[in-house]
């Protein structure tokens, strides 16, 4: 894998104002958010996207990330708060390192500004007998 600005942190050749480190994960401040408190969470093992993390590295985000979303709700005050990750160039993924953003969303009577994530979903039904057959590949791909 290529080097990449978060590899570059986690070796810490580049600064960051951290929130949260262990062995596997490393989790700062985006330093260019969407709102206030929006946070970085990072696996330390190089991978791309999501499918190409280990188990144990990706055990290790779903241990801390609760803890991480906790700690931006309490510190910051926000109502509400999306987290992200996108996989591959396609799906907006700017950075080619597995990251999670935790983006606190605000009351429009809180004092901090509106911001965060805005989301479009363009939701269509999925046919019945289609949802049938993708739902029995996907078992099987995953060996249920």
């Amino acid at each position: 894998m290529a080097e990449t600005i978060f590899s570059k942190i986690i070796s810490g050749e580049i600064p960051c104002h951290r929130v949260y480190e262990d062995e596997q994960v490393l989790a700062f401040l985006d330093i260019f958010p969407l709102s206030e408190g929006h946070t970085l969470i990072v696996p330390k093992e190089p991978a791309e996207t999501l499918d190409k993390l280990s188990d144990q590295a990706s055990a290790a985000i779903g241990r801390v990330l609760p803890l991480l979303c906790r700690a931006v709700m309490q510190v910051t005050g926000a109502t509400a708060y999306n987290v992200l990750q996108n996989n591959g160039e396609a799906a907006h993924q700017a950075v080619r390192h597995v990251h999670f953003h935790i983006i606190p969303k605000y009351d429009q009577a809180s004092s901090h500004e509106s911001g965060g994530l805005g989301i479009g979903w363009p939701a269509k039904k999925l046919d019945p007998e289609r949802g049938k057959t993708l739902a029995q590949q996907l078992a099987d791909a995953v060996g249920s």
